[in-house]
């Protein structure tokens, strides 16, 4: 009678075994499919805010409807008024800059300015010393930093392109506009960087 009470423990052991690991496999489970959800959501989040980034930019250039804060005369049509060569960086920084953001095209052609900026990271994007905050010339809000919301506002740069077409004159040239915006998730580790050409009014 014994020697079946201890073999019927040894099987209630490995049965309780079996389920412990069975429960421990589920809560594994559980939580990736959390965390992944979460970086999904993060990622959508951080999605929409560079494309709000991308939006707010073009109204920047074809003329904010607060009058006070809009640059749009910069962004004259076949100008590169709001582009001067006799600045230090290739991206202008912020401040009370009305150029901040406003890139030239990299001397070295083999690394775009706007990769420039955002490979340095935390230093040049998340301070918004070069790339422009959501709103800062078009008057726009945009809420952060709680539940679903970016943690912080979008930032974007705007980089002067020329435009070659048939019949394309040195002595009249013509420009277009590469935007690059960053968005971040509700974790600010989370960044999705996007990127969109823009062309002020139509070109003759």
């Amino acid at each position: 009678m014994s020697r079946q009470s201890g073999i019927t423990l040894v099987i209630v052991l490995v049965w309780l075994m079996a389920v412990s690991l069975l429960a421990l496999s589920a809560v594994q489970i559980g939580l990736q499919d959390q965390k992944a959800t979460r970086s999904y959501r993060d990622r959508e989040v951080a999605f929409q805010a560079a494309e709000a980034g991308l939006r707010d930019a073009e109204l920047d250039i074809e003329g904010s409807p607060d009058i006070y804060l809009s640059r749009s005369a910069l962004f004259a049509g076949n100008s590169k008024t709001g582009f001067p060569d006799d600045v230090g960086d290739a991206c202008q920084r912020g401040g009370a800059n009305r150029y901040q953001g406003l890139c030239r095209q990299s001397f070295d052609a083999s690394v775009p300015s706007w990769l420039q900026v955002v490979e340095h990271g935390q230093d040049s994007i998340h301070d918004s010393e070069v790339a422009v905050p959501y709103g800062r010339f078009t008057g726009r809000s945009m809420q952060t930093g709680a539940g679903a919301l970016p943690a912080m506002l979008p930032r974007y740069l705007i980089e002067l392109m020329p435009y070659r077409q048939a019949g394309y004159s040195a002595e009249r040239p013509e420009y277009f506009y590469r935007i690059t915006a960053i968005g971040f998730g509700a974790d600010a580790a989370s960044e999705v960087v996007l990127q969109s050409f823009y062309r002020k009014g139509s070109l003759p």
